[in-house]
């Protein structure tokens, strides 16, 4: 019950976070994910075998600390944004930014109303996931969401280059994990955060 609650947990939150970049870019005049059927919460629709199921289930059986996975990207096309940078900034803020609510949502109801049991725990753990969803989606490291808030702010011409580090992304990623240093860095503030929440 616990590894279901937990992946169940994961799924809704990444859904939810896939389906506000593409929610943030159709109000921004792209309709590309309307298009493709993306704005839904059917998980049919986002459902990535790797990020959704056997990543997630592969973590909860080694145990490992931190439960991370992915949905099926929602696309987004910068063209029909009047504000190519502006854009790609506020579509990449969309998917933490709905982490984070959804945190904030799940940790106000186990406070308030003191779930207990199964819908205790599953607040709990929809907290837990979605603050560190928000916070290692915002490392400014292609391809995550938080490349795209540091797009808004880059000078035209560093811009190229710097997506030139997509394709080393999650070695890095993986790399900084592995050392520990992500674990140093976002540790503390998702225990502030977590601590103020619940």
């Amino acid at each position: 019950m616990e590894i279901v609650i937990r992946i169940v947990a994961l799924v809704f939150s990444v859904i939810l976070h896939e389906v506000a970049h593409g929610y943030v870019a159709y109000r921004l005049g792209d309709p590309t994910a309307r298009d493709a059927k993306r704005l839904t919460l059917n998980p049919l629709a986002h459902i990535d075998l790797m990020g959704s199921v056997l990543l997630p289930l592969f973590l909860i059986i080694v145990r490992s600390p931190v439960l991370l996975g992915w949905a099926k990207p929602v696309p987004f096309n910068p063209r029909y944004f009047r504000d190519v940078k502006k854009g790609v900034m506020l579509v990449g803020l969309a998917g933490p930014a709905s982490n984070l609510v959804l945190a904030a949502a799940a940790g106000i109801l186990f406070r308030l109303l003191s779930f207990q049991g199964i819908v205790g725990n599953f607040l709990l753990q929809v907290c837990i996931i979605n603050v560190i969803l928000a916070l290692f989606n915002l490392i400014p490291i292609p391809p995550l969401d938080g490349s795209r808030v540091v797009i808004g702010f880059l000078p035209s011409e560093m811009i190229s280059g710097y997506l030139k580090l997509e394709r080393y992304g999650f070695l890095i990623i993986f790399g900084l994990l592995y050392l520990g240093v992500l674990d140093y860095v976002l540790a503390p503030i998702a225990g502030f955060l977590l601590q103020f929440l619940l």
